[in-house]
Formats: C-alpha cells, sequence, structure tokens
C-alpha cells in the first residue's frame, strides 16, 4: 500500500486477535487521494491505491478595486463625523450660547463619556458580538442627530438654558457610540490587513474635511443661519446613514469574512477549542483476508486492538474532514483571565500606548477649545472655522503620510510625539496677554494648525498600525481596544488641561468667572 510524495507504508505490525488470527494494522499519514507512480523499480507494491481524501484549502481573497479599503475608510468617516458636526458650527454656536464656554463644555462632556465607553467596550469584546457593537454605536450617532437637528435647531422647542443642556447630553450619546463604534473598529481592523487600520484613521481625518468644507460652503451660499445649519446637519445625517448601509454590505464580503475567521480560529484554539477530528485505521486480518475500517477520535486514544509496542499508536492517523464540528458553548470569561489577557498585551505594546496617549493629550489641550477662541478683527468668526478647517484637512494629509511603510521603534515614537508639546506656548501667544496677543497676526495661528495638524495625522496613525502588528492574530482584536483605551485617555487629560487654558486665556477676568460658573453648573 502506497502514499503520497517521499511518504511511505508503515512497516505493518502483526497483533494477536482472541481468536487466534493474525492482524496486520496499518497508520495512514497521507493528505492526498492519488495513486503514487514509484520510480524505483525494486518497490514491489505499485499500484495500490491510499485510501486518503484531498483537502483543499482556501484562496486568500482579494480585495478587488480596493472597495474594501474606500468602505473602511469611510467607516472612519462615520464615527467621528457626528461629533465633529456639533463642534464645526462654531458660529451657531457662539451666537445661540454668547459668552458660554459651550465648545469646552462639549469637548470635555465627549471625552468623560468615550472613556467609560471605551473601558465597557473594552470589557464586553469577550462576550458582545462585533458588529452587535458597531450597529448599536451607528444607532446612537444617528439619533441624537436628529434630535437635535429637528427639535432645537428647526423647531426650536427649548429655551436657550434648556438648549444649552440638550446639546450637552446629544454630545453624551453620541461620544458612547461613536466610542463604542470606533474601539470596536480598530479591533476589527486589527483583524485585517494592516493598510485597513490606516484606511480607517483617515477616514477620521476625512470626516473632519467634509464637515469643515460643509460648513464653509453652507454658511457662503446660504446667509440665514438657522436655515444653513439645518442644511448642515442633514449632510451630515445623510453621510452617517451612507456609512451604516455600507458596513452592514461589507461585512458580508468574502474578504472580511476570511480575514476575521481567521482571526477566531486562532482565538479558539488558544483557548483550547480545538475540534475534534475523527481518524480512521485500517486493520487487515491476513487468515480471513478480512480489511476493517475502526474509527477514533483524535482527542482519545485509538482503540484497543492496537499493538503495545507504540509505534503505530505513536504515528498521525488519516483524518476525515467531513465530519462534523461539535459545538462549542460560549461561557462568560472570568475576570482573572480578562486582565490577565489585557496585562500580556499592553507589556507588548506599551510603547505604543504612551505614544498616542501623548500625542491626543497635546492636540486636545489646544483644539478645538483654545482654537475656538482665538479672534481677529478683520476675519471676526471666520478665523476660527478657517483654523479648524486648516487642522482637519493638514490631519487628513498627515494620515495619508502614515501609509508610508517604515518600522517605528517604540521609543522612538513616543519620543517624537512629546516633541509636540512646543505647540501649548505657541498657541497661548496667540490669545495672551488678552488685549494685544503676542502674535497677534491671524497668520500665526493658521501656521501652527498646520504644523500641528500633520503631525497630529501621523503620529496619532502610525502607533495605532504597529501595534495590531506586534501580537498574535487572535489578540489583534484586543491590541486595538487597548490601543483605543489609551487614545480616550490621552483626549480626556488633554480636553482637563484646555480647561485650565482656557480661564488662563479667556478675554477678561470676569468672562472667565463665567465660564467657571458655566463648567460647574450647566449654563
Amino acid at each position: 500500500m502506497g502514499s503520497t510524495g517521499a511518504e511511505r507504508r508503515r512497516q505493518a505490525t502483526p497483533a494477536a486477535t482472541p481468536e487466534g488470527n493474525v492482524v496486520m494494522s496499518f497508520s495512514f499519514e497521507s493528505y492526498q487521494l492519488e495513486e503514487e507512480e514509484f520510480q524505483s523499480k525494486d518497490i514491489p507494491d505499485k499500484g495500490i491505491l491510499t485510501f486518503t481524501e484531498p483537502v483543499f484549502e482556501e484562496p486568500t481573497p482579494d480585495d478587488r478595486y480596493h472597495g474594501i479599503y474606500f468602505a473602511m475608510l469611510l467607516a472612519g468617516v462615520g464615527f467621528l463625523l457626528p461629533y465633529n458636526s456639533f463642534i464645526t458650527d462654531v458660529d451657531y454656536l457662539h451666537q445661540k450660547f454668547e459668552g458660554s464656554s459651550i465648545v469646552f463644555d462639549m469637548s470635555l462632556t465627549y471625552i468623560l463619556v468615550a472613556l467609560l465607553a471605551v473601558v465597557l467596550n473594552n470589557a464586553l469584546v469577550e462576550t458582545l458580538g462585533l458588529h452587535t457593537r458597531i450597529t448599536v454605536g451607528y444607532l446612537f450617532a444617528l439619533g441624537p442627530l436628529l434630535f437635535v437637528a429637528i427639535c432645537d435647531v428647526w423647531l426650536e422647542q427649548f429655551t436657550t438654558k434648556q438648549a444649552y443642556v440638550v446639546n450637552l447630553v446629544a454630545v453624551g450619546v453620541v461620544a458612547f457610540g461613536c466610542t463604542v463604534q470606533q474601539s470596536s473598529f480598530y479591533g476589527y481592523m486589527g483583524m485585517l490587513p494592516k493598510r485597513y487600520t490606516q484606511g480607517v484613521m483617515t477616514g477620521e481625518s476625512t470626516a473632519g474635511v467634509i464637515i469643515s468644507l460643509s460648513r464653509i460652503f453652507t454658511k457662503l451660499l446660504i446667509k440665514n443661519e438657522k436655515k444653513n445649519t439645518i442644511i448642515f446637519f442633514l449632510i451630515s445625517i445623510g453621510m452617517e446613514l451612507m456609512c451604516f448601509m455600507l458596513h452592514l454590505l461589507v461585512r458580508r464580503t468574502r474578504f472580511v469574512r476570511y480575514y476575521t475567521s481567521l482571526a477566531r480560529q486562532g482565538l479558539m484554539e488558544v483557548k483550547g477549542h480545538t475540534e475534534r477530528r475523527i481518524g480512521y485505521q485500517v486493520h487487515h486480518d491476513v487468515s480471513t483476508e478480512e480489511v476493517r475500517f475502526v474509527s477514533f477520535s483524535s482527542c482519545a486514544a485509538p482503540p484497543g486492538i492496537l499493538p503495545a509496542d507504540g509505534e503505530l499508536a505513536s504515528s498521525s492517523s488519516y483524518v476525515r474532514f467531513d465530519v462534523p464540528k461539535q459545538k462549542i458553548k460560549k461561557s462568560w470569561p472570568s475576570i482573572r483571565d480578562m486582565i490577565l489577557h489585557r496585562y500580556v498585551v499592553s507589556r507588548v505594546i506599551w510603547a505604543y500606548m504612551l505614544s498616542i496617549a501623548v500625542t491626543y493629550f497635546i492636540t486636545l489641550c489646544l483644539f478645538p477649545g483654545l482654537e475656538s477662541e482665538i479672534r481677529n478683527a478683520t476675519l471676526g468668526d471666520w478665523l476660527p472655522i478657517l483654523i479648524m478647517a486648516i487642522f482637519n484637512m493638514s490631519d487628513f494629509v498627515g494620515k495619508i503620510l502614515a501609509a508610508v511603510p517604515y518600522d517605528w521603534k517604540g521609543g522612538r515614537l513616543l519620543l517624537f510625539s512629546c516633541v509636540r508639546v512646543v505647540f501649548i506656548p505657541l498657541f497661548i501667544m496667540c490669545v495672551y496677554p488678552v488685549q494685544k496677543p503676542t502674535l497677534s497676526h491671524p497668520a500665526w495661528p493658521c501656521l501652527f494648525s498646520l504644523l500641528m495638524g500633520i503631525s497630529n495625522g501621523y503620529f496619532g496613525s502610525v502607533p495605532m498600525i504597529l501595534a495590531a502588528r506586534k501580537v498574535v492574530p487572535e489578540q489583534r482584536e484586543l491590541a486595538g481596544n487597548t490601543m483605543t483605551v489609551s487614545y480616550m485617555t490621552g483626549l480626556m487629560l488633554g480636553s482637563a488641561v484646555a480647561y485650565f487654558a482656557y480661564s488662563f486665556t479667556s478675554q477678561g477676568s470676569v468672562l472667565s468667572s463665567e465660564a467657571l460658573h458655566n463648567f460647574t453648573s450647566g449654563y
């Protein structure tokens, strides 16, 4: 009896049965059903077939026409577009809530709720389905956009004080939904090739660019503040719906299912959920010329007819792949296991975690809060809008540059992220002293915003892209979620510092005290 390639039939081992017959046992190690054509003439058993089945490996699917990449870029747009919609109409907010710290309050509310959401999502990553979390996130993001656009901006159902609270609550709900989306997507992208992580992060900046251009054009083309704000929100709602529909389509593609199944199979093996396969051994009774197939589980010892010398018992056996897989009952992991998994991942990617936290900490110290307070007599309310647009566009460029392959070491990446702290004193000089800032010309904040945006886009993307490649495939979803925790921690600390910067640079002590009162009492 022959086998494939360089493999040969194992030596038959005789064993006695209770009836006194001599039994010859064979083990099959081949994995292809074909007749071996022996090249050597001294092998007498030419033409004997092996009883095997072919194994078909699924070919790696292709992202034809880069459609999946484009869909992931729009996914990045989807989970930052709602928040950007609330803070980019800064001219409308300053007009409606004159003298308040509405942009700062929105920023801090978003970050505090987002940090809670990302910690919760990280804790539930093993228990709730990935696409369930993403779908819930989209619904939480769309609801407040519709509510504020219709009830507050269009119908004006609330007083100024009520509208202030409604907008903060809406931002909080958006923060929860979008952060669950974002954190889940980073875990999701960790299972796909690394260019898709870069695509999602580029989408985040694209959201800022789209919203900035939308606000500029609606304000230019429609003079009525109420009408252009309603149209601005409707554009955002339409974009968010498109991103959601595209996600529902893409998740069913063969490309996405192939890579996510690979990561999940690896995770099942790590958790000890390997499937029990059924093997077969051939037993040939030479006295009666009877051939029998005896089946056994690959996880158990073969049945008792095997000889005690162990040669045959220790060999591999032919495995059938058409046997139904046993269903695995899902169970909640213990708290100890959850902590241990996160500790193991964090030890590998700690430098990348710190790098992304520092990058976004510095950015949130200045954007959007402090930048929204920069004024100029000539440009008026247009200056904050232009500065934000410049930041969003340059951030988009930075995230595109992150696609350039370069293997950053964790320590060096952290060092370059820390150097960005120089932007904090530069922007403070653009607003202080209040009466005549040190750098009063509008070109200065525009230049600083350009440089800060490019560096934020690059050093905010590279750690997220590289971190997932430092762990094994089955840990990449968890690594993506852990990186998002660091990212949100940096955002929260940066927003807290922005409040101190606001009180330090606010126009006059009276305005400063009013801002502090608004922050503590909710206007």
